[in-house]
């Protein structure tokens, strides 16, 4: 075993981001992994469309994801980023080959959530394969997931509601865990108030268009960030670039 000496410290490089984009639908999430340099996608659903980027056949099992990063692993390539679209779509999947592992019909079956804690194993080497294509390929990386409303309880608080990934909440944590960041999808809106007739005052929302990346956290959303970047950004691959490479 080599010795550790003062000799042995090392300067940290900084290395490329791995990014979790999660908000509704139609915001522009795939959009965001598509401006990404040269980017290639996994696909656990046809969220492409209209667009038009290298992309592997769609994945129909968990083994499928893992053999596509395999190959960005192995094989020679250009690929700068791979974007995985969409973890919420690859949940089932990882689910399917938990219960082939155990040997069981269901992730109910082993019970009392016990399903959920195994198939974190499945999670974890997706996202030890993926931190292995930051490292020893340069690869950006860009999980792209939906969001859902999701109740915390805070023993500091009252509980209340907050957006978050369209995930298991043990999934949810392990991406957070691996994730440099985590940019909440969605559109710019503000709230007016109006006067009705009766003399009661409502409040209507209302979106200028525009469309964000919210990445410090609160308690209406999750995010973050490990770069003291802006507390959102325009929701473009641009814009996000321009602010990283500040740092």
């Amino acid at each position: 075993m080599t010795p550790i000496t003062l000799e042995s410290i090392t300067q940290n490089e900084l290395k490329p981001p791995r990014i979790v984009v999660y908000g509704p639908a139609g915001v522009g999430k795939t959009t965001f992994g598509a401006g990404a340099p040269n980017p290639v996608f996994i696909q656990t659903e046809d969220g492409l469309g209209s667009i038009t980027a290298p992309a592997f056949p769609l994945a129909r099992s968990y083994g499928d994801v893992m053999e596509a990063l395999a190959v960005l692993l192995n094989e020679e390539h250009d690929y700068k980023s791979v974007v995985l679209d969409s973890l919420d779509w690859l949940e089932p999947l990882v689910w399917e080959a938990t219960c082939k592992r155990l040997g069981v019909a269901s992730i109910e079956a082993p019970g009392y959530g016990k399903g959920y804690v195994e198939a974190s194993q499945e999670w974890r080497r997706l996202f030890d394969t993926l931190t292995m294509l930051r490292d020893k390929r340069g690869m950006i990386v860009i999980l792209i997931a939906h969001s859902q409303v999701t109740r915390v309880d805070d023993p500091t608080t009252a509980p209340y509601d907050s957006m978050g990934l369209k995930l298991n909440k043990r999934a949810a944590a392990v991406a957070s865990e691996y994730s440099d960041v985590i940019g909440f999808a969605t559109f710019e809106i503000f709230t007016k108030s109006e006067e009705s007739k009766f003399g009661n005052t409502t409040n209507r929302a209302i979106t200028s268009g525009k469309r964000v990346l919210r990445l410090t956290g609160s308690p209406a959303y999750t995010a973050k960030n490990r770069y003291g970047l802006p507390d959102a950004v325009n929701l473009s691959w641009t814009d996000f670039e321009n602010e990283f490479l500040k740092r």
